[in-house]
């Protein structure tokens, strides 16, 4: 196998996610700059990424900081700030990437290239990501399932080589031991995740449920389903070419799968973070409401996420 030539890699918002396949990048010889929160940077400048994988467990040499500036020199940029913050980042981001710099959102919800252009003309690859990470502790990635990505392109794009750059990206993950495929429908790839994290993730965090847990009574299996065929409808309504196949099984299968996992979105309101629901079930309702697609369930359960967000807000406030 002919020796690679690494990217110089920088990894905007670099969390569970970020911290992940940055780690494996950088554990395969690339020059990798995580950018990232304070607690984490002190952890990697002084001791380097700890990866505790599925598979090994190593100290990864990494550079860190928490300057979006890092990104200045970045053949290749991994964009992983949650949906929330997308359109402040790529403002952020803009005047530090080259021309030449390779932009991937490994982020949740289909629609943040598209944000990402209008807000700063950004034009990144698109990328549907499976993988479980968490970080439990400041520096320290653990791996505990999957660890794949599917990338493509989006219509709208502004680079003329931008196959190339797509196939450059997916050799670099597949050198570095990650599973990279290149699609050729990256939107129907990135709505079937969605359909997924629309169907679990709300119950899971309203309820302080698991999936597998929310799959084993017929009551909220029911709103699953209900959910899940919400979105089809709206995703197909989109013009979204989604492949003909039961979706409410698939998600059914998924929770049933992984079990006594809870979702990022009910990991995000236990730590009083905002969630991302305005990316997942959000856009779906949002989408509906143009495209005349009636979506109650998935409207439902946004408003109960917005008000378990609010009765943080309010416990931060009154400890403040």
């Amino acid at each position: 196998m002919a020796p690679v030539s690494w990217p110089r890699v920088a990894v905007v918002g670099a969390g569970a996610v970020g911290g992940y396949f940055g780690g494996m990048l950088a554990r395969a010889g690339a020059r990798v700059t995580l950018i990232g929160r304070p607690a984490h940077v002190e952890v990697w400048t002084r001791d380097g990424l700890i990866l505790d994988s599925l598979h090994f467990q190593e100290r990864v040499a990494v550079t860190a900081s928490t300057d979006i500036a890092a990104a200045a020199d970045a053949d290749l940029v991994l964009f992983c700030v949650k949906s929330l913050d997308t359109e402040t980042t790529a403002h952020q981001l803009a005047p530090h990437v080259g021309g030449d710099a390779l932009i991937v959102s490994l982020q949740n919800g289909v629609d943040n290239v598209a944000r990402m252009r209008a807000a700063a003309a950004l034009d990144p690859i698109a990328a549907a990501v499976y993988v479980a990470s968490s970080m439990p502790a400041p520096g320290r990635v653990k791996h505990s399932g999957r660890g794949d990505l599917l990338v493509g392109d989006l219509s709208g794009r502004s680079r003329p080589a931008r196959e190339a750059d797509i196939a450059r990206v997916s050799n670099w993950f597949e050198a570095a031991g990650v599973p990279c495929r290149v699609s050729e429908h990256i939107d129907a790839d990135l709505w079937t995740k969605l359909i997924t994290n629309v169907g679990l993730n709300a119950i899971s965090a309203v309820a302080s449920t698991p999936y597998g847990d929310i799959v084993a009574h017929p009551e909220s299996r029911e709103t699953v389903r209900q959910l899940v065929l919400e979105c089809v409808a709206v995703a197909r309504a989109g013009g979204v070419s989604l492949p003909e196949m039961d979706y409410v099984d698939m998600v059914w299968r998924f929770a049933e799968k992984v079990g006594q996992v809870y979702s990022s979105t009910s990991q995000d309101l236990t730590r009083g973070k905002r969630t991302e629901i305005d990316a997942l079930n959000g856009v779906v309702v949002r989408r509906g409401a143009d495209l005349g697609v009636p979506t109650p369930v998935n409207q439902s359960l946004l408003a109960l996420v917005k008000l378990r967000e609010a009765q943080s807000d309010r416990a931060l406030a009154a400890k403040g």
